[in-house]
């Protein structure tokens, strides 16, 4: 018997950067899923098939024994298995464990695939240890494996995988969650141009230093474009969304964390009849988002094609963490 779990990723829509020293960031749970299917072993071994990502292995206590790809690949696998090891610990049981990864969504790219992973791998194995874990629960063990890849994760991808939706995240403040009347049409372009969140986040951090002055002004009007479309938003006010986003992605290309790839996509976007359209995630690779009309996506498709992106239609998802047995 296994148990099968997903969780979806995530784009941040407002407050990248700014977030880390005032203010809200908006993200929203997105229609592309991270897969994990857990199983129980006989010999304690918690062995990993993540062929998706060019690799499987398994952990005999703390040392890694590689079986396809390199044996530095074990470092990838840690967060994973912090998780599952977290999760027996809560509920009391200890067992090996085959742990299958699946997922729809691009590895490092600033889409939430770590915690995605992690929030399914907790949901997994509690699930079939019978650990009847609460999605609270499920959140607060997931977040014990985004340490490992982060060091002091905000929480929110970790909660957006979890309970799915549409989220604000304050430093100081907390989550709020919301659920909007309606769908809303984004599509996602990967620059396929991977990058560190650390090192773009010291990288402002560095700038903040030097001209703190400039940059906390930055900071503010990020905040300020935050709150404003968080209630264009919730009212539907696409146009306005749209001015929101364009005005974002000029705030963070100013603070250097933006790449001339990231801003021909954003560009193509607005030419083929975005509303607006701007980075998401950390920048200096990784992501953009745009939001559309139905009628004009296929055109914004096709513009991020011509320009070697890779394009992906996407909605927001109200469906968190969810799992179901198979015999």
């Amino acid at each position: 018997m296994a148990v099968e779990a997903t969780a979806p990723g995530k784009a941040i829509l407002f407050g990248e950067h700014g977030v880390v020293y005032r203010g809200p960031a908006v993200v929203l749970a997105i229609d592309r899923r991270a897969r994990v299917v857990a199983s129980e072993r006989a010999d304690g071994r918690v062995f990993f098939d993540a062929l998706d990502l060019g690799f499987s292995g398994y952990f005999e206590g703390e040392t890694y024994v590689p079986v396809y790809g390199q044996p530095w690949r074990g470092k990838n696998l840690q967060p994973l298995l912090v998780s599952a090891r977290k999760t027996m610990e809560h509920i009391g049981a200890d067992s090996g464990m085959d742990i299958k990864v699946r997922s729809e969504i691009p590895i490092a790219a600033g889409l939430g695939s770590s915690a995605a992973i992690c929030v399914a791998t907790v949901a997994s194995v509690g699930e079939l240890l019978g650990g009847s874990l609460t999605p609270d629960e499920i959140c607060e063990l997931a977040y014990e494996g985004e340490k490992v890849v982060h060091g002091t994760p905000s929480g929110v991808d970790n909660n957006i995988s979890t309970f799915g939706g549409v989220l604000r995240y304050e430093r100081g403040v907390g989550i709020e969650r919301f659920e909007l009347d309606g769908a809303l049409p984004f599509i996602i372009g990967n620059s396929k141009r991977k990058r560190s969140t650390r090192r773009l986040v010291e990288r402002v951090r560095r700038l903040r230093e030097r001209e703190p002055e400039l940059v906390d002004r930055i900071i503010e009007a990020i905040a300020q474009v935050s709150q404003d479309g968080l209630a264009a938003l919730k009212s539907l006010d696409l146009p306005r969304v749209g001015d929101l986003m364009n005005v974002n992605h000029g705030l963070l290309a100013s603070l250097g964390v933006s790449i001339a790839k990231l801003d021909i996509m954003v560009h193509l976007s607005r030419g083929a009849g975005a509303y607006g359209a701007k980075l998401t995630g950390a920048g200096g690779g990784g992501c953009m988002i745009a939001l559309s009309d139905e009628s004009n996506l296929e055109n914004i498709r096709r513009a991020l094609l011509r320009c070697r992106g890779e394009p992906h239609i996407v909605g927001i998802t109200y469906e968190g963490v969810r799992t179901r047995r198979i015999d």
